[in-house]
C-alpha cells in the first residue's frame, strides 16, 4: 500500500481513527468518544462501544454500516489498516486495546515469501478490562490530532443555523472557506459558498463519490443535495443571509449558491414570509421611487431581486403559502388603505375656503380636466405616520387634498399643481417624464403671474 499512500500523513490516519470511533458511538449510543493526552505525552482516542476485534481488521463491506449509511462514515473496512500502515511509516508507535484483544504493529516474513516482509498485526489478549476501544499514539504531535478533528463537525465550533430533513446549514466565519459535510466528515471546501453544509440525508451519487480519502470530492456530487437543504429551509437567520448576499448581485458579488436560481426565489420565499418587504428589480425603483418611498414609510424594506426571477415571483407564494408583496401587491395595498374623512365646504374657515377657491383661478390658467372633482379630506390613511398632501386618483377621476394645506396659500397651489401633472400623464412621481409635465405647469403659472 505505500504507492496508494503515500501521500498520507498522520493526520489522515487519525482521521480514519476518530471516523471510526464516532460511528461505533452513532451506532450504539453511550458516552461521547474522547480525544486526550496522558502524562507521558502519548495520545489516545477512545470510544465507549463494544470494542475491537481481530475481525475487523479484515477488508469487507460492514453490512451495519451499509445498513446505515446516513449514520456512519466509514463502510468498507480499509480505514484502519491504512491508518496502521500510515503511523508506522511515520514512526509512530499504535497500540489498541479493548474488551477483547490488544493489539500492536510489527514488520515480519510473509509466509511463503520470505524475502517479502510486511506489516503485521499482533493480537494478544487483553491487557486492560475496559469497555470500547482506546487507540494509543506514541510520537504523533498535537498539530497532527488538530488537523484531523478539523475534519469532522463535531469538532469544528460552528455555529448552526438551521437544521432540515437533508441536513444543516452552519455559519461561515469571514475570512474562512465553507466546508460539506457528509455524515459529519469534510468532504469538500468551498471557498465561494455562504454557508457550510453537512449532509445527513446521502444519496447515491454522493456515496458513491466518496473516495477512500474522503476529501476533495466534486461538486456534483452534492450540488443537488445542498440545494435541497437550503430549500428545505426557512428560518429568517439563513433567509437574511441569503437575501443580503442576493442584494450584491448588482456588483457581481454573491456567493456561489445564490447563482442557482431555486435559491434566489427561496430566499425571497422565506423572508416575504419573516418581514414586511417589497421585493423589487432595479429598473422598478426607478420607476416607482416614490411609492418605494411610501412602503419605507409604512415599515416595509425594499428587497431587490435579479430580472430573471422577477415574473416568477408574481406565481409564487412564500412558505407561508402567502403572496409574495411585488410593487404591483404593494400598490394594491396601498390604495386600499385609504380611509378618507371628507370635509365639507361649509366647514371650512374664511381663510381656508379663500385659498379653496382659489383652485378655479389655477384652473382657468393651465386648463381644467374633463369630467374631473376636486375635494378635501382631513385623513387620507388611518395610520400614524401618514403624511399625504394631495392624491390624484385616475380611476375616480379626482384630486383630493389634506385640509391642513389649505393654511398657506403657496402650499396649496404647489399641492394642488403636483396633482394636476398626474392627469396629463400615466408616469409616477420623481419620473423624468412627470418632471417635464410638472414642469411646464410651473411655466404656464408663472407667465401668468408676470403678466
Amino acid at each position: 500500500m505505500e504507492e496508494v499512500l503515500e501521500a498520507w500523513g498522520p493526520a489522515d490516519a487519525t482521521r480514519e481513527i476518530l471516523a471510526n470511533a464516532l460511528d461505533e458511538h452513532a451506532l450504539t449510543g453511550g458516552s461521547d468518544p474522547e480525544v486526550s493526552q496522558d502524562e507521558e505525552g502519548r495520545w489516545h482516542i477512545r470510544d465507549y462501544g463494544r470494542g475491537l476485534r481481530y475481525e475487523h481488521l479484515t477488508q469487507s463491506e460492514d453490512d451495519e454500516k451499509l445498513a446505515n449509511p446516513d449514520t456512519v462514515i466509514g463502510k468498507f473496512g480499509v480505514g484502519l489498516k491504512d491508518a496502521l500502515a500510515t503511523y508506522h511509516r511515520h514512526g509512530i508507535e499504535v497500540t489498541i486495546h479493548s474488551s477483547h484483544n490488544t493489539f500492536t504493529i510489527e514488520e515480519a516474513p510473509k509466509h511463503g515469501f520470505e524475502e517479502i516482509s510486511t506489516l503485521h498485526v499482533t493480537i494478544d489478549p487483553p491487557e486492560k478490562d475496559i469497555d470500547g476501544t482506546d487507540v494509543v499514539l506514541d510520537g504523533i504531535s498535537e498539530t497532527a490530532i488538530e488537523d484531523a478533528k478539523s475534519n469532522f463537525i463535531r469538532y469544528s465550533n460552528l455555529d448552526l443555523l438551521e437544521s432540515t430533513g437533508f441536513g444543516d446549514v452552519y455559519q461561515v466565519e469571514e475570512g474562512e472557506a465553507a466546508g460539506v459535510y457528509v455524515t459529519g466528515l469534510k468532504v469538500a471546501e468551498e471557498p465561494n459558498f455562504l454557508f457550510s453544509y453537512d449532509i445527513t440525508n446521502t444519496t447515491k451519487k454522493i456515496r458513491d463519490a466518496l473516495n477512500r480519502e474522503r476529501s476533495n470530492v466534486g461538486r456534483t456530487a452534492y450540488t443537488s443535495r445542498v440545494k435541497k437543504i437550503l430549500q428545505a429551509c426557512d428560518s429568517e437567520a439563513v433567509a437574511k443571509r441569503l437575501v443580503d448576499d442576493l442584494q450584491r448581485f448588482t456588483d457581481g458579488e454573491t456567493h456561489d449558491e445564490l447563482g442557482w436560481k431555486p435559491i434566489q426565489l427561496h430566499a425571497v420565499r422565506i423572508l416575504n414570509a419573516r418581514q414586511d418587504v417589497v421585493v423589487t428589480t432595479v429598473d422598478e425603483q426607478q420607476k416607482h421611487r416614490e411609492l418605494l418611498d411610501q412602503a419605507k414609510d409604512d415599515g416595509h424594506s425594499v428587497v431587490t431581486v435579479p430580472d430573471r426571477i422577477r415574473a416568477e415571483l408574481s406565481e409564487t407564494a412564500d412558505v407561508d403559502g402567502n403572496q409574495i408583496r411585488d410593487v404591483t401587491v404593494y400598490e394594491n395595498e396601498y390604495n386600499d388603505s385609504f380611509e378618507f374623512d371628507w370635509v365639507d365646504d361649509s366647514s371650512l374657515t374664511a381663510e381656508e375656503l379663500a385659498i379653496w377657491e382659489s383652485r378655479d383661478e389655477i384652473l382657468e390658467i393651465v386648463g381644467r380636466p374633463q369630467d374631473y372633482e376636486y375635494r378635501i379630506a382631513s385623513q387620507f390613511r388611518a395610520t400614524d405616520n401618514d403624511q399625504t398632501q394631495g392624491l390624484h386618483e385616475p380611476g375616480e377621476q379626482r384630486i383630493i387634498v389634506h385640509r391642513d394645506v389649505l393654511a398657506d396659500q403657496a402650499e396649496f397651489i404647489g399641492v394642488f399643481l403636483h396633482e394636476l401633472a398626474h392627469t396629463r400623464t400615466p408616469f409616477p412621481d420623481q419620473t423624468r417624464e412627470f418632471e417635464n409635465v410638472l414642469t411646464e405647469l410651473l411655466g404656464e403659472v408663472g407667465v401668468e403671474a408676470l403678466s
